[in-house]
C-alpha cells in the first residue's frame, strides 16, 4: 500500500472524538469514545511531511523518530512504527494523554500558523495497539551486573530511570513513600485523563523485567538516607518538585481553603478504591479555584463530577491570544488559548466561570469562622497587582490553590543524609551529568529540573539512567536523550 506523498495539503486535520461533556462528567473514564482514534490515524499519519529537518525532534527532549513511524503507520506497518515509538520512550501511553505536544508546535505544518500533524494522537493509537496485539513485553536483561540501585521517588522520571536500570542488568529497587507506586501519576492526574490500570499494567511489566518496589517507606525518615546510599552501588533522586507556592493573602487558612493537589489526591484515591469517601469534597459547594494551569483544569473537572454548585477558576494571567504572538514564533511552543477537556465541560453543562487577568485579594469568612467569599481584582498588565477599584467578590464555601510548584519538598533527612544542596531556582544542584551531593547519587526529574512537563521527566529519568550506568561500569549503551542544563525550545 502506498501512502499518499500529498496528503498534507488534501487531508485535513481530525483529531481523537471526545464523549459529549455533558455525558463525561456523569462518571470518572477517560474523556475520549472508546474506538474513535484508529480509523483516522493511518489518514492523519500520511500528512508528515516527513522533512529533511524534523523540528519536531528538536522539541522533544525524548527525541521520539516521529517522522519514522508517522510514514510507517500510513503504510500500515504498525508493528515497525511501535517498534520506534517504544526505542525513544518508556511510557508513550502516558505522554500520548498527558503531553501538551511541544512537537506539534513544531511541525513544519505550523509554521505559517497551519494545522500540524497530529502527532500526539498518533502516537497514543500507537502505545494502546501495541499493548492490545502483544508487542510490547517484558524486556528482562539477558544477565546481571550485580550492582544495586535504589531509585528514591516513582514517578515518571523514577519509573523511566527504574526501567531503563533494570534492563541494563542492574538489580533495581523504586522506594515509594505513598501505599502504591506511580507518584502524580497515580494520585495527581484523574482517571479521567489517565485510567489508572493503564498505570498498573506497566508497573507489572516493570515487576517482570525484575523491578523491586518498596512502598509505604519515607527515605530519610523511615529509612536513613545514609544508610540507604551505603546499602547499594549508586542511588537516584527522583522525588519529584511538591512544594506548593502559597498565596500571601488575608484569610488564606481559613477552614474551606484548600491546597489543590490534597485536593486531586483525595478524589483519586476515592477512585482508587482506598478511601470510602473524599477528604474534600466539592458536592453541593460553590467553588473557586485560584490559578490557570493543567492541575487548575484537573481541579475544574473533578469539581464537575462531583457536583460542585458552581466553580469560578481565577487566572491571575490575561487571557492568552488565539493563534502565535509575533513574540513567540514557530517553532516554540507558544502560549496561546487551549481549551481543555474540563472548560468544554464547563461550558457545556453552564457550571463554571473562568475569570482572566485576576488577582486574589483575601478570603473572606462567614458567621461561622468558615470560608465564605472569594475577594479579587483586576490584575494590573504590568506587575499583575490588584488594580484599585475593581475588587469584588465570588461566594465561596471551598477554595483550592492550584499554583505550582517550586522545587522538592524540605526533607532535611533525605537532602542532609545524601549532602544534596538546594540551588537558587528551588531545585536539586547537580551538575550536568545529573550527578549531586555524595559520589553515586544523581538527581533526575522536577526535583532537579523544577516543575516541567511529563515528557521531560521521562528524558530525563532516561539520561540519569545512562549516567548511573556509566558511573558504574564506566561505559553505557543506555539511551542519553538529553543533559541536566538543556532547556525547552522557547524565548
Amino acid at each position: 500500500m502506498a501512502a499518499d506523498r500529498m496528503a498534507f495539503l488534501t487531508t485535513p486535520r481530525a483529531e481523537r472524538v471526545r464523549r459529549d461533556a455533558r455525558e463525561r462528567v456523569e462518571d470518572w473514564r477517560e474523556v475520549y469514545r472508546p474506538g474513535s482514534l484508529l480509523p483516522i490515524v493511518g489518514g492523519q499519519a500520511a500528512r508528515c511531511m516527513d522533512c529533511g529537518l524534523p523540528f519536531c525532534h528538536s522539541a522533544c527532549p525524548l527525541g521520539n523518530l516521529v517522522p519514522d513511524w508517522n510514514r510507517l503507520v500510513a503504510l500500515d506497518g504498525w508493528r515497525a512504527a511501535a517498534v520506534r515509538l517504544l526505542a525513544t520512550n518508556n511510557f508513550p501511553e502516558f505522554t500520548g494523554r498527558l503531553c501538551p505536544a511541544p512537537c506539534e508546535s513544531a511541525c513544519v505544518l505550523a509554521v505559517d500558523g497551519g494545522a500540524p500533524v497530529t502527532i500526539k494522537n498518533i502516537e497514543l493509537a500507537l502505545a494502546d495497539r501495541a499493548w492490545e496485539e502483544g508487542w510490547d513485553l517484558p524486556q528482562p536483561p539477558a544477565g546481571t551486573t550485580g550492582r544495586r540501585v535504589a531509585v528514591v521517588g516513582s514517578g515518571p522520571a523514577g519509573l523511566a530511570a527504574a526501567q531503563q536500570l533494570t534492563r541494563a542488568g542492574h538489580a533495581t529497587t523504586v522506594y515509594e513513600r505513598a501505599d502504591r507506586p506511580g507518584g502524580l501519576l497515580r494520585y495527581g492526574i484523574p482517571p479521567f485523563r489517565l485510567e489508572k490500570h493503564r498505570l498498573d499494567r506497566w508497573l507489572d511489566q516493570m515487576r517482570a523485567e525484575g523491578t523491586t518496589f518498596r512502598t509505604g517507606l519515607c527515605v530519610g525518615r523511615d529509612l536513613a538516607a545514609d544508610e540507604l546510599r551505603a546499602d547499594c552501588d549508586a542511588l537516584v533522586v527522583a522525588v519529584g518538585a511538591g512544594l506548593r507556592r502559597e498565596l500571601p493573602v488575608p484569610g488564606g487558612r481559613l477552614p474551606g481553603v484548600h491546597q489543590a493537589m490534597a485536593y486531586l489526591t483525595g478524589a483519586n484515591r476515592v477512585d482508587e478504591g482506598e478511601l470510602p469517601a473524599a477528604p474534600v469534597s466539592a458536592e453541593g459547594l460553590r467553588v473557586v479555584i485560584v490559578g490557570g494551569g493543567d492541575t487548575a483544569a484537573d481541579c475544574l473537572g473533578t469539581a464537575l463530577r462531583q457536583r460542585a454548585a458552581a466553580v469560578t477558576q481565577l487566572d491571575i494571567n490575561p487571557r492568552p491570544p488565539g493563534h502565535r504572538g509575533p513574540g513567540q514564533p514557530w517553532p516554540v511552543h507558544p502560549k496561546v488559548d487551549r481549551e481543555t477537556t474540563s472548560h468544554e465541560e464547563a461550558g457545556a453543562t453552564g457550571s463554571g466561570v473562568r475569570v482572566f487577568a485576576a488577582s486574589t485579594v483575601a478570603f473572606e469568612p462567614g458567621p461561622d469562622g468558615r470560608l465564605a467569599a472569594v475577594r479579587f481584582a483586576d490584575a494590573e498588565p504590568s506587575d499583575r497587582t490588584p488594580r484599585v477599584g475593581t475588587e469584588r467578590s465570588v461566594p465561596a464555601e471551598l477554595a483550592l490553590l492550584a499554583l505550582g510548584f517550586t522545587g522538592p519538598e524540605p526533607e532535611p533527612w533525605l537532602s542532609a543524609g545524601l549532602g544534596l544542596t538546594v540551588g537558587p531556582d528551588g531545585a536539586f544542584a547537580r551538575d550536568d551529568g545529573f550527578a549531586a551531593g555524595t559520589a553515586g547519587v544523581f538527581v533526575a526529574g522536577d526535583a532537579g529540573r523544577g516543575q516541567s512537563l511529563i515528557v521531560w521527566a521521562i528524558a530525563e529519568g532516561r539520561s540519569a539512567a545512562a549516567a548511573v550506568d556509566r558511573y558504574l561500569r564506566g561505559r553505557t549503551e543506555l539511551p542519553d536523550p538529553i543533559r541536566a542544563s538543556a532547556r525547552r525550545l522557547t524565548l
